[in-house]
């Protein structure tokens, strides 16, 4: 069971850093793609390097051995961005594929990662 949940958890964040290191690297650079996506939503092309920025520190704090504070803040900042970024293309109408597909994908993967991240990754929760 053991060796089951590091699997899926390597996977799983091997996925999402990928994911989250190739586009936040695209963003900073301003690739016509990235733009493309965003400004149709309503957002200035600016908003690229704020995200693309944390992005890349997102992943470099997921995987960086201790600061188990700061990966569970990376966690939730990643959450909130897919998220919000499936929210806003939705809520401007573009249902397609390709831009739906990816943030849920993220998703899936920031879920699965934080969900089987070993207890060394962990907060440890003392209750009384």
């Amino acid at each position: 069971m053991q060796k089951r949940n590091t699997i899926i958890y390597w996977a799983a964040t091997a996925l999402l850093c990928i994911g989250m290191l190739g586009s936040g690297i695209a963003q900073l650079l301003h690739t016509t793609a990235m733009v493309d996506l965003v400004v149709p939503l309503g957002y200035p092309p600016y908003i690229l390097y704020i995200i693309g920025t944390w992005k890349i520190l997102g992943v470099i704090a997921i995987l960086a051995p201790d600061f188990k504070l700061l990966k569970e803040w990376a966690y939730a900042g990643f959450f909130f961005l897919m998220t919000g970024a499936l929210a806003s293309h939705l809520a401007s109408g573009d249902y397609a594929a390709k831009a739906i597909a990816g943030p849920v994908m993220q998703t899936v993967f920031i879920i699965l990662s934080w969900h089987f991240r070993p207890a060394n990754r962990k907060i440890n929760r003392v209750y009384q």
